[in-house]
């Protein structure tokens, strides 16, 4: 572990202008390292350097052949050292050490999809007559602003660099305050993979200072942002003023509807990963399970035994795949669940099991369940980020369809039930944008994801995310 973490500017390693910030270790609390702190002057060397680099067509003009192979190295690169880097995140983050890795792995598919997407960007012809031939090409653009969030702080920022190159653009990252640090990895990757200096640049800052100058910036050509709602907006409005795109992946209060004729062993598989790995901070987590009767107390008594199951402690720890959880990634994550889940108590709900911090060093809580949830309750309608689960119940298919468009939230939603005409009426009437079915997480790097709602709006993932990085032309002309 070194003491010190720099910046990653128009390739090469800086100091920033707001000094240093600490980053903690969640799985005990104490001080892990330190990361240059990136000032609004930074951000905008960095995004000079990254303008500097498409404009030379260092990139851009290459083959799409050549930024496939430059892509797919940068993700065999993560593989290679995927150990090393695994037990960086898991000590920055907080989750299990078997959870690092499948978010290493899960860096490097992007890195792997999106490069083999490069080829299959292309424009078409347009029939206008004997005189004239029209057509289409697709042209990256320009300099692509990405500011991640602290859950998935090296996945979700090969989900948007990988597509981002792999189109011709160039990237300057605004990083997480909470767990930068791994991140200096796919700067590593990019050196290794051959990246021009200045396609990629890699700062940490605050978000007031070095997001609010990067989503603001007149030099970019699209903002990526995923977290919460009111920050969301306000990188919406930064975006608007210079009137250059925005892609918004932000809050989700998910519902999981299950029929009386589910599997309940399905159910209990999905919601061990649907609300309790990453210790429940997934934007898209199986937060609320709206049951039928019929299988309403038994999920909840096989809910509660799954949540006792789990050994919760340092992630570190934890390196084997199994029923075990890691801390959440500050005590200030922390305490924001433990009250929410305290304000469903005074309101009437019920806490069956955790609902408390754990009397350890770290930001732990405890895997809760709560039941006698009903819609207008806070816990309802409000995202947690943490591993709490609220069991509501629906009498009908029509009543559970109603609970769980009842937020201002739409990012996923799934219904678990045998009768595949009820799986499909009900996907059709969930307002959201990925919809599962008997499986919670279903899918992967090829599906496309977003949200309605106050979940954002635009697609990431699939092939729907490639045009976020493109603007198409349209070329006429008259033979004759």
């Amino acid at each position: 572990m070194q003491d010190f973490f720099q910046n990653y500017v128009n390739g090469s390693w800086i100091d920033g202008g707001g000094g240093r910030l600490p980053v903690s270790n969640p799985g005990t609390g104490e001080h892990l390292a330190d990361v240059a702190l990136a000032d609004a002057a930074d951000i905008d060397r960095a995004v000079a350097a990254a303008l500097a680099c498409h404009e030379s067509g260092a990139l851009s003009d290459l083959r799409p052949v050549e930024r496939s192979r430059m892509v797919r190295k940068m993700g065999q690169f993560m593989l290679d050292n995927c150990a090393e880097i695994a037990e960086l995140l898991c000590l920055e983050s907080g989750k299990p050490y078997w959870e690092a890795v499948i978010e290493i792995k899960g860096t490097a598919r992007y890195f792997e999809y999106y490069g083999n997407q490069a080829e299959t960007v292309e424009g078409r012809s347009i029939p206008l007559g004997a005189n004239y031939l029209d057509y289409t090409i697709y042209e990256p653009i320009g300099v692509s602003a990405q500011i991640i969030p602290w859950n998935y702080p090296i996945e979700m920022t090969a989900r948007g660099i990988a597509v981002a190159l792999a189109t011709g653009n160039t990237c300057v990252v605004k990083t997480p305050e909470l767990d930068p640090l791994s991140t200096s990895w796919l700067a590593r990757a990019g050196e290794a993979a051959g990246l021009p200096r200045g396609a990629l640049n890699i700062l940490c800052g605050y978000g007031h200072e070095a997001g609010a100058a990067l989503s603001g910036h007149p030099d970019i050509g699209n903002v990526v942002f995923t977290g919460s709602v009111a920050t969301g907006i306000k990188v919406a409005v930064a975006a608007a003023q210079n009137v250059v795109p925005a892609i918004l992946e932000l809050g989700g209060k998910s519902a999981a509807i299950v029929m009386p004729d589910a599997d309940l062993d399905q159910v209990m598989e999905s919601m061990r990963w649907g609300i309790f790995f990453n210790a429940g901070q997934v934007c898209s987590a199986m937060s609320r399970v709206i049951a039928h009767p019929d299988v309403h107390d038994e999920i909840v008594e096989r809910a509660v035994s799954l949540a006792e199951s789990l050994s919760v402690g340092p992630g570190i720890e934890r390196t084997t795949f199994g029923a075990n959880m890691g801390a959440m990634v500050s005590d200030n994550q922390r305490d924001r669940a433990e009250n929410l889940c305290k304000q469903a108590a005074s309101e009437g709900a019920r806490i069956v099991t955790g609902g408390h911090r754990l009397n350890q060093p770290g930001s732990f809580l405890a895997p809760t369940i709560i039941t006698d949830v009903s819609p207008d309750m806070q816990i309802a309608g409000t995202e947690v980020f943490g591993p709490v689960l609220s069991v509501m119940k629906a009498d009908d298919e029509a009543e559970a369809i109603t609970i769980a468009n009842s937020t201002e939230f739409g990012l996923v939603g799934g219904i678990f039930t045998s009768d595949i005409d009820a799986a499909h009426r009900a996907a059709r009437k969930i307002k959201a944008g990925q919809i599962f079915v008997n499986e919670w997480f279903a899918g992967g790097v090829e599906t496309p994801f977003g949200g309605y709602g106050k979940s954002g709006y635009g697609r990431e993932k699939g092939r729907e995310a490639l045009l976020n990085y493109v603007q198409t032309k349209n070329i006429a002309y008259r033979t004759r």
